[in-house]
């Protein structure tokens, strides 16, 4: 029996293995999904940043890409009216909460909420969602990098990258919903948990919500 299974995806006809999440083999054969949570070695994804949906043929509703496994014969729209709508929203949701200081943000013209702004067709300011004020304080305590919660969108990069790359445990979520953080133990400063400053978790960061200070 064959391990690998064609679809179509966007009216173009690929291969995938079985098991492998629609998410990647679209983004393997150059077919943009916008996503920033989603990690492959991940294998139960959480879909939480609700941005990578796609239309299946056969299917009542838009699906997270990310979770989906590719089936024999499955045909996927990655853009239509029900999952543009969908990522719009997600988009503008994400954005309402974050610290949106493009010119003075580390992560300028790398950041992917540009780019999925750029593919999606989706703007960067809107005025749907009144934003959300919030006063967070800098974690600058390691030797090389900070934190700015401000501009952090709750995707996990950070903390699957210290947890299973880093091996150090120090990052973490705290709270649910819409006050959910990236933190550490009991708040306390990063350097003052043993980080080594090895920035693993600055270098998995979408967003520049983790950034090396030399090039603040």
């Amino acid at each position: 029996m064959s391990n690998q299974v064609t679809l179509t995806i966007n009216d173009r006809e690929v291969k995938a293995g079985k098991g492998n999440k629609l998410l990647w083999v679209a983004l393997e054969n150059d077919i943009y999904i916008p996503h920033l949570c989603a990690i492959k070695e991940e294998p139960r994804p959480n879909a939480s940043c609700r941005l990578c949906f796609v239309e299946i043929e056969g299917r009542d509703k838009p699906v997270t890409s990310c979770s989906t496994e590719v089936e024999e014969g499955m045909v996927v729209k990655t853009r239509s009216e029900r999952v543009d709508r969908l990522v719009k929203t997600g988009f503008e949701l994400l954005l309402s909460d974050h610290n949106l200081d493009c010119r003075n943000c580390p992560a300028n013209r790398s950041c992917s909420l540009q780019v999925i702004a750029k593919k999606c067709g989706l703007k960067l300011r809107h005025q749907r969602f009144t934003p959300i004020e919030r006063d967070y304080e800098l974690d600058d305590s390691p030797a090389e990098f900070a934190l700015d919660r401000s501009r952090c969108v709750r995707c996990g990069q950070c903390v699957w990258a210290d947890r299973n790359e880093a091996k150090a445990g120090v990052l973490g979520f705290k709270n649910r919903g819409i006050d959910r953080i990236v933190t550490s133990f009991n708040d306390q400063p990063l350097a003052d948990l043993g980080c080594n400053s090895c920035a693993h978790c600055v270098d998995a960061c979408p967003v520049g919500a983790l950034y090396y200070k030399q090039k603040a």
